[in-house]
């Protein structure tokens, strides 16, 4: 049986390949932080940059709130362990 933790290892690993995928192939991802409200979250692009975002969800879609600075960047790749 898994532990919770070899579980939670598993499951990281996979939505980093994941994201490794969706950047490669040009499309955005996806950054949930427990930090931001509800409905906001973080799209980074494939050129290395970050936007912040609102879920539309009656569109599904986002709305962009505004682009994060580089220094903002890296700080959001240093708490979520995102390599470049």
């Amino acid at each position: 049986m898994l532990s919770i933790l070899n579980s939670s290892q598993i499951g990281t690993k996979a939505v980093r390949k994941l994201r490794e995928e969706k950047l490669r192939n040009g499309l955005p991802f996806m950054i949930n932080d427990l930090s931001l409200s509800s409905d906001e979250c973080y799209l980074e692009f494939p050129d290395g940059s970050i936007k912040l975002v609102i879920s539309l969800p009656e569109k599904r879609t986002f709305d962009i709130k505004r682009e994060l600075t580089p220094e903002e960047i890296r700080q959001i790749r240093i708490v979520h362990q995102l390599p470049l």
